[in-house]
């Protein structure tokens, strides 16, 4: 038996990185798994690969910024299985490295729209169904960004900052529900969304982390697995560092 034997569970960005690894380390604890992503192709590749290897896993497109697109995955999985026990909101963009001044205002929204609204339209379309069941776990992909800053990413580091915040107040919110909602902050993680940054800003996050290397999709993956099960039972409203000792406070 897994950590999450008979959960019904939806991981957003789960085409790559810490998506596509957070999808298989669910199923392999148990969970049926829906993975979401605007890529439909990979993904549906990546969950026909997963299904082989006797996993329950799926695939569907979604637009994450987008309420129609997430209330109707939500509303397809509630169809097929009752209910959604998990929801990981893990979607997320870097945007262009870039000083604050040469900021667009398209590189502002963009970035608010795809790792801020869709974790506030995830949230929203799941808590109904979670609050009649008096049971629910939400995790949301935060980064350490959103707690310390990093220069050249003013968008980046505001909507993960404002994941945090909204974790937290969701978190007290419905804690007298059966409902657990955590974040968990991240420092750099060897996933493709590198290829989006500078080398320059690469190794400015690398050369802050005491270990000495990037952290592994994996290593998320088990941390996310774990606020997803019952053995989580005293935590939440937390967002909690994988960073490799970068953070230290």
């Amino acid at each position: 038996m897994g950590l999450l034997e008979g959960k019904i569970a939806m991981v957003t960005g789960a085409a790559r990185g810490i998506g596509l690894a957070t999808a298989e380390r669910l199923a392999r604890e148990g969970a049926t798994v829906l993975a979401l992503d605007l890529d439909d192709e990979t993904q549906t590749q990546e969950a026909e690969r997963l299904t082989r290897a006797g996993l329950r896993v799926s695939a569907a497109q979604c637009d994450v910024g987008d309420r129609a697109s997430v209330e109707g995955c939500v509303r397809d999985v509630e169809a097929a299985h009752g209910r959604v026990d998990i929801l990981v909101n893990n979607a997320g963009i870097v945007g262009r490295t870039a000083p604050l001044e040469d900021v667009t205002d398209d590189d502002w929204d963009r970035m608010m729209r795809v790792n801020l609204r869709s974790v506030y339209l995830g949230c929203q379309a799941v808590i109904s169904g979670m609050k009649a069941r008096r049971s629910g776990r939400i995790v949301n992909v935060a980064s350490i960004a959103g707690k310390e800053g990093n220069p050249n990413a003013v968008p980046y580091s505001t909507a993960k900052a404002g994941v945090i915040g909204l974790t937290k107040a969701l978190a007290k919110e419905v804690a007298s529900h059966g409902i657990y909602v955590n974040a968990i902050a991240p420092a750099v993680i060897e996933t493709p969304i590198l290829e989006q940054l500078s080398r320059e800003h690469v190794q400015y996050m690398l050369q802050r982390i005491p270990l000495g290397r990037a952290g592994q999709p994996k290593e998320v993956a088990a941390l996310i697995a774990w606020l997803a099960s019952d053995e989580a039972s005293f935590t939440t409203g937390q967002c909690i560092d994988i960073s490799g000792g970068r953070a230290t406070y």
